[in-house]
């Protein structure tokens, strides 16, 4: 049942993505942003070193949150 939770939540969040692709955008303007001023600061090493750490910290979020 918690896999058929999570596909309806996946869909949803696309058809959203599909409408009104603006507020997308602005759900991810903050990283990119933070994104943009690491790489701006260091290299794109680290910047990508950054991407890979905010990304492990969504998912391991979003378990603990369950």
């Amino acid at each position: 049942m918690a896999k058929e939770i999570d596909r309806l939540r996946a869909r949803s969040a696309l058809e959203t993505v599909k409408e009104s692709p603006v507020i997308a955008v602005i759900a991810a303007l903050p990283a990119l942003v933070l994104l943009g001023v690491v790489w701006w600061l260091t290299n794109w090493f680290v910047a990508l070193v950054v991407l890979v750490l905010l990304g492990a910290v969504v998912v391991v979020r979003g378990r603990l949150l369950r």
